[in-house]
């Protein structure tokens, strides 16, 4: 058998400490493997205080006396090969501190993890899964995103649906269910809130104790993969949602791990995240970013992710986020920014860019931090997309409003274009604006259910026409009335009452117009790709734009009165013939069926610089209306 000194390469173990290690998960944890004709686990461990450690688990009795590892020269870890261990025993490691006191952690790099509310690790294989999505893995690497519709289903797994027992539907269950519903309705992206492991379902994933660790809520790591193929196999891209600024306090986890601050700071008040009961990760010290960085990489190598949307990334670059006066320190050049947090996450993008040219590296910020999603070597942070807080805030804001009172609030959503080209946008609707209060979006509509189901028809075609991509969480399609709660399923049985079905219609079709319509997404982070009409309509609340693809136009007209405007003058770029393509209006969507029939032939206007001709349509009630230049006109009218 290997001496345990030399069973780890030397070159791992300096990267790892070094803070450039890629992919550690391949030498570090728990790995199956045959040394000098034996078959067992080589088990490695980070932990640079205790002074013994231990490895305990179903195959001795959970009693390490026989299992001590031991340390790796010249470095802070641990090593030990225990033959006969197989895939699917349990174990943790077992710590004894100078002062004594025994802990019993669970793997950092475990692959898999007990069901709750057992916290063991489990010895796990990832090479099970047979992939068949090399089609899709060739065609991401040689394209980005940034001219391309990008719709995004965002989903919680363990409240989407339940079985009908009440149970968790599994991976491979939602990889039917699940991906037949995506594709169906058009989306181009499903976004998972996170799957790394939790012991809280109320958490929803945020807290995590197992970075490595599929939750075992929903099944294996190679049903997670099948899922992840599945989607792939119907060209459905998948983005999960990774928490690396702080994680879960449970002992069994990464907190002290050895007895002492090892993957937080040693600085309690820096450490401490009060607002989410949580310990804020050391971004500074160079294992964590090993840790961190090999984690990223760990999805996109071994589970074919398409990208990662980093939550709370304002918590990773701002030393006083969440903090009142007293509870936190300036930094080193006598400002209120971690320096430390921005480096790890300019590294963390250089790194996943350079491996995934193709990737999608999403940050949820809610600051107006600059350059977020500018390159690193222009003094950015590296991401390539942002989602945009402040259009969902201002948005949502507006459409609360008694149509009578949105005149006082018209900049609301005209205020995004001031700033839309400053970063690459998506425009999220997420899990956040449907909890704690703030009701499902139907509910948060003014008026009779008529004008709410009309609003919201008329808000997600201003948000489908407006520059950026889209992000819409479950529930969205079929109009709950009900906040979510992550203990129950959607509730499936809305779509038998007769207006939940028209509005998923429009939801549907909605989505399918606009990954047709190249005008809607091929040049999003380009001006050329938006113009106003008419931003300035106030006494209406009407708004008018164009978005332009390199090819073709499309007129957009939103009235976000419950009055019908015949007559409407609509001044356009250019003469021609035009025609309505989709309105939220129409009887099959819920609607009360007011729409323009037939085609509109523009006739000249004067004095004007920008626009040519014009044409007079109607506009009915809380409406968004999308109308399209069909042919040259021959001849103008007067």
């Amino acid at each position: 058998m290997k001496n345990n000194q030399t069973a780890v390469d030397t070159k791992e173990v300096f990267y790892f400490h070094e803070g450039t290690h890629q992919r550690a998960y391949q030498f570090m944890g728990a790995h199956l493997q045959e040394e000098e004709g034996r078959l067992g686990v080589r088990f490695t461990l980070w932990a640079p205080h205790p002074k013994e450690v231990r490895v305990i688990g179903n195959f001795n009795h959970w009693n390490g006396q026989h299992h001590k590892m031991e340390p790796v020269k010249d470095s802070n870890l641990w090593t030990l090969f225990i033959e006969g261990v197989q895939e699917g025993d349990l174990y943790k490691y077992e710590l004894i501190t100078t002062e004594d006191k025994v802990l019993r952690k669970a793997d950092p790099f475990g692959f898999y993890t007990e069901h709750r509310p057992g916290t063991a690790s489990i010895v796990q294989r990832l090479d099970h899964h047979q992939w068949q999505d090399g089609k899709w893995e060739r065609e991401k690497s040689r394209k980005t995103l940034y001219d391309q519709p990008l719709s995004i289903y965002e989903v919680h797994l363990g409240s989407w649906k339940k079985s009908r027992e009440g149970k968790f539907l599994t991976y491979r269950e939602l990889a039917k269910e699940l991906v037949d519903y995506v594709d169906t309705m058009g989306y181009t992206h499903i976004e998972l809130l996170p799957v790394m492991e939790h012991p809280l379902d109320e958490s929803w994933g945020y807290q995590t104790t197992g970075f490595y660790s599929v939750t075992s809520r929903y099944g294996t790591p190679t049903d997670l993969m099948y899922f992840i193929d599945a989607c792939h196999q119907r060209n459905i891209g998948v983005i999960l949602d990774w928490v690396p600024g702080h994680f879960c306090k449970d002992e069994q986890g990464l907190a002290y791990f050895d007895g002492k601050a090892l993957f937080e700071y040693d600085d309690f008040s820096r450490a401490n995240n009060k607002g989410w009961g949580t310990l804020n990760f050391n971004l500074g010290r160079l294992e964590v970013q090993s840790y961190l960085i090999s984690n990223a990489m760990f999805w996109f190598d071994v589970f074919h992710v398409d990208g990662i949307r980093v939550d709370a990334v304002s918590n990773m670059i701002y030393r006083d986020f969440g903090k009142d006066p007293g509870e936190w320190t300036l930094n080193a050049l006598g400002g209120r920014e971690n320096l430390e947090g921005i480096k790890f996450l300019q590294k963390l993008n250089e790194t996943i860019f350079q491996n995934f040219p193709g990737a999608l590296m999403m940050a949820e910020e809610s600051t107006a931090f600059p350059k977020v999603t500018h390159p690193t070597d222009k003094g950015g942070l590296g991401f390539n997309y942002k989602w945009n807080m402040g259009w969902m805030n201002d948005t949502l804001k507006y459409m609360k409003k008694d149509p009578v009172y949105r005149r006082a609030h018209h900049h609301k959503m005209t205020f995004t274009m001031t700033y839309s080209y400053t970063e690459n946008f998506i425009l999220p609707l997420s899990h956040d604006e449907v909890v704690h209060l703030k009701k499902p979006l139907l509910q948060k509509m003014p008026g009779d259910p008529w004008q709410k189901f009309a609003n919201l028809r008329a808000y997600f075609g201003f948000m489908f026409a407006h520059p950026g991509k889209k992000l819409n969480f479950m529930g969205s399609d079929i109009a709950e009335l009900q906040e979510w709660d992550p203990k129950r399923s959607l509730d499936w049985g809305l779509l038998n009452r007769k207006e939940h079905q028209e509005y998923h219609r429009y939801k549907k079709n909605l989505l399918h117009f606009y990954h047709r319509e190249r005008a809607l997404w091929e040049q999003d982070h380009h001006p050329l790709g938006f113009q106003w009409i008419d931003a300035d309509d106030v006494d209406h609340s009407i708004y008018s734009f164009i978005r332009r693809s390199k090819e073709e136009e499309l007129i957009v007209v939103c009235n976000f009165t419950p009055v019908v405007r015949r007559g409407y003058t609509l001044k356009l770029p250019k003469e021609g013939v035009y025609q309505e393509v989709f309105n939220s209006d129409l009887e099959q969507y819920g609607g009360s069926g007011v729409k323009n029939e037939g085609t509109y032939r523009t006739r000249k206007v004067t004095g004007e610089a920008f626009w040519e001709g014009a044409i007079q349509i109607t506009l009915p009630p809380l409406s968004t209306l999308f109308i399209k230049r069909i042919k040259q006109s021959r001849q103008r009218e007067a």
